[in-house]
């Protein structure tokens, strides 16, 4: 059974590799999209695109019934969901089955099976995958987390049962940290995935994070594609991959790719998925979770084994065998495909380390990007970009291969060194440092104990011991307003169209803001596009209290109460963007006085609030 219009049910990066797909296979690539994501990249790129109707997540790419609507209206015989969003909703994939579409990615079944992070832990134990110990049900109260902390001991690790991507996911180290990790995680989860159910595990102190492809299809057969590394994390958040496992023994290798062929064809699994492990300094491996979808750093398994990922998905979807997708399986699907080569990968996100890597929304004003032998850069921008505040602050993956690691790590340097984003600040001298940091590099006698990375290395040793404005790469506009566009959409056959509006109509535009409120709302809707204003008002003079929003985005949660005594540095307020929270500190000791409230949009170094020097007074 050919499938051919292929509904993508995401945006950004990973929408425009599956529209690449789409294309390398000669299938019709349909976009769907929220409103601030009406000019990106992947809407131009697809070869139909509809809108969903309106800006957020939770109205747009987390909205199954819209997807579904738009999914009929293109006459779609399929849908790819890509990662995050909706992709391991086991009900978005029924709703596609019940349509009368081809839903490309493993059953509803297993998405549950599996999803769920305390069944897979089942599952795992089942087949005698290694694991540590962790509950067996969601936890509902901070006190069951200070229960198991006393049992098991600290760190541990509160994580979203239907999780993944780090979203959910928050690690504690001291007891008087639990309340508010505990509510980080569940709100987290809540807004990400639409259930805040969490469960908790003890948390290894320094493991490395090691992962397996696997593909399975229809007839139970599951594979294993090879091995990720993808230990340099920074909040739960994965910054850089590589491809194979670097100074991994070969028993270790062979243990964790039995282990993930193992507990997937236990679960019945069919197309692409992983499975995570830890890896102690010391051997030891614990299960973590499997991914039923696509991941973010699927590239760096392709260019090392020559797999596409995603037509693989195509083809076991239309209900290809491992054997017609993979070239010589082995029989016990442990090492069926030799590695050729290393791969690095670098989320380039539009985060600023230098301060703390709060994400930044706003104009990608240009953008050069890396060429030569080895080097693919997979992109959801291009010059006059819009990063929207509602999503995640991933913009792009710079995946390099070289023949050894170490040509990879030298040409991974002249990649980063051609990359030049202006309008938002990225990683990128994050990353550059990193490449020049021993612990990653790894130079010398090659052997395992030279490669010091873990999960919790940057925050642990890297950034101690580095100055923040050596990470500072780009700007945020922070103070400036972009020019308005005065242009109207209209959406003709499945493509989203911009009219210029003539010059002598922009007077309209300034014309609606000495009209009532409503009328004059009315008017900028009909005439402009999405508003592309990253910035407020000019400077003026401001207490020395001033709680400064650190980031854009939007106030979830005063931490002290209006009126309460807080000191200097006291986390005080919470504000997310692109799906993350940021705590904003009290700038001096005094009494806290609240201004913004819960819900409200803030822009970077809008004033929340102020603490007023001295005691209050009853």
């Amino acid at each position: 059974m050919r499938i051919n219009r292929i509904l993508i049910a995401n945006r950004g990066e990973i929408a425009v590799r599956i529209i690449h797909a789409c294309h390398d296979t000669e299938r019709t690539a349909i976009a769907v999209y929220a409103d601030p994501d009406a000019d990106a990249l992947f809407v131009h790129l697809a070869d139909e695109a509809y809108a969903l109707g309106g800006e957020t997540s939770k109205d747009t790419y987390l909205n199954i019934g819209a997807i579904i609507a738009a999914a009929r209206k293109a006459h779609a015989d399929a849908v790819h969901p890509g990662y995050g969003f909706l992709s391991e909703n086991a009900d978005f994939a029924q709703a596609v089955i019940d349509a009368g579409m081809t839903w490309i990615g493993p059953s509803p079944e297993t998405i549950r099976m599996l999803g769920s992070k305390v069944e897979a832990r089942r599952i795992a134990a089942e087949v005698g995958a290694p694991m540590a110990p962790g509950t067996t049900a969601p936890v509902h109260d901070p006190k069951e987390v200070v229960a198991f902390a006393r049992e098991h001991g600290l760190p541990l690790a509160i994580k979203a049962v239907y999780g993944g991507g780090g979203r959910g996911l928050k690690v504690v180290h001291e007891l008087k940290d639990v309340e508010e990790a505990f509510l980080s995680a569940t709100h987290e989860a809540e807004v990400a995935f639409g259930n805040g159910d969490c469960f908790i595990e003890r948390f290894l102190a320094r493991p490395r994070h090691v992962e397996v492809q696997v593909l399975g299809d229809r007839n139970g057969r599951v594979v294993a594609v090879g091995t990720r590394d993808c230990s340099l994390q920074r909040r739960n958040q994965k910054l850089i991959e590589e491809a194979p496992a670097p100074f991994l023994s070969s028993e270790t290798t062979v243990r964790l790719e039995r282990a993930a062929v193992a507990i997937c064809e236990r679960a019945g699994y069919t197309s692409a998925g992983t499975v995570e492990f830890l890896v102690d300094p010391d051997g030891t491996m614990s299960f973590m979770e499997v991914n039923t979808r696509i991941q973010v750093e699927h590239p760096v398994t392709e260019v090392t084994t020559g797999v596409d990922l995603v037509a693989a998905q195509f083809a076991i979807a239309e209900g290809a065998s491992i054997g017609e997708v993979v070239d010589a399986v082995a029989a016990d699907g442990v090492a069926p495909i030799p590695a050729h080569g290393h791969a690095i990968e670098f989320r380039i996100n539009a985060e600023d380390p230098s301060r703390g890597f709060v994400p930044f929304p706003g104009v990608v004003e240009s953008l050069r990007t890396p060429s030569g032998p080895g080097v693919r850069f997979d992109t959801g921008i291009a010059a006059g970009s819009i990063v929207p505040d509602q999503f995640d602050s991933m913009l792009a993956k710079l995946i390099v291969w070289a023949p050894t690691r170490q040509e990879c790590l030298v040409r991974a340097r002249r990649a980063l060194a051609e990359l030049e984003i202006d309008g938002v600040p990225t990683v990128k001298a994050f990353d550059e440092r990193v490449l020049a940091d021993p612990d990653f590099t790894a130079i010398g006698d090659g052997e395992p104990g030279a490669f010091r990375v873990y999960t919790r290395w940057i925050e642990e040793v890297l950034l101690p011991h580095v100055d923040p404005a050596t990470l500072a790469s780009g700007s945020p506009k922070s103070r400036g307003v972009a020019p308005r566009n005065v242009t109207m959409w209209i959406e003709l056959d499945g493509r989203r169209m911009r009219l210029g509006v003539p010059a002598g109509l922009a007077g309209l535009v300034d014309m609606a803001g000495a009209l009532p409120e409503a009328a004059g709302a009315g008017l900028i809707a009909g005439l402009a596009g999405p508003s592309t204003a990253t910035g407020n008002a000019p400077d003026t003079a401001r207490p020395a209290g001033a709680i400064a929003s650190t980031i854009t985005g939007t106030v979830v949660r005063w931490l002290a109460d209006d009126g309460a005594t807080v000191a200097e540095g006291d986390p005080v307020v919470v504000v997310e963007a692109m799906k993350m929270e940021t705590e904003i500190a009290a700038p001096i000791a005094g009494t806290v006085r609240q201004q913004a409230k819960p819900g409200d949009a803030v822009r970077f170094d809008d004033v929340l609030g102020e603490v007023v020097p001295g005691i209050a007074s009853n």
